[in-house]
């Protein structure tokens, strides 16, 4: 190698150039948000999972608790609601996007109305409180923090479809209702691993 040739052209031709642009900030934080909240739910879990069958007295999840299959199927309907807002925003079909949008937020309400007579439930019929015992601790904690983030969802969406009502949102803003997607998307994973560690497994 001559002594005047610079290093970058052996190692790479001259034609050749590094396309690097810095990412979205908003996508940076809205995978730190949520790789944060990942953070706090896996103490939840940790703890619920540590309790189970560690009440002295009852009542015990196998006595009180039921599959909540309508909520589950009204979640997982409502990532596919969602994924289709985000498409026809996209596509510049806002008339769509002011379907699926308010049916997403209508879907998390009614899987919220399911918490709450679940809850109700509980506390009337079966005495069952926060205070109760261990399995009342800890099934309030962990299936109340999944219940705050789809109420914080579904108050987000609402807002956004009075936005596109309103004619406020437009295509040209289809990224911010994507990452509001990422966001509920995880939410309904979310309650995917609760379903598995309160009602399968901690039954």
């Amino acid at each position: 190698m001559s002594k005047g040739m610079p290093m970058t052209s052996v190692l790479q031709p001259a034609s050749q150039t590094v396309d690097w642009s810095q990412p979205s900030r908003r996508r940076a934080g809205i995978i730190g948000l949520i790789m944060a909240e990942a953070s706090l739910l896996g103490i939840f879990v940790v703890a619920y999972l540590f309790y189970i069958g560690k009440s002295l007295s009852g009542p015990y999840p196998s006595d009180v608790l039921e599959l909540p299959v309508l909520n589950t199927v009204c979640l997982l309907a409502s990532s596919v609601t969602v994924g289709l807002a985000v498409r026809a925003l996209r596509q510049g079909e806002r008339g769509q996007a002011g379907i699926w949008l308010p049916l997403t937020a209508l879907l998390g309400a009614i899987f919220l109305a399911g918490t709450a007579r679940e809850w109700y439930r509980l506390i009337v019929d079966h005495g069952l409180t926060i205070s109760t015992n261990l399995f009342g601790t800890t099934f309030y904690s962990l299936v109340g923090f999944h219940a705050f983030h789809v109420t914080v969802g579904v108050l987000i969406l609402a807002l956004l479809s009075v936005f596109i009502w309103s004619r406020a949102l437009q295509p040209a803003h289809a990224e911010h209702v994507e990452l509001v997607s990422w966001y509920w998307h995880f939410v309904d994973g979310v309650w995917m691993l609760v379903l598995i560690v309160v009602y399968v497994v901690g039954r």
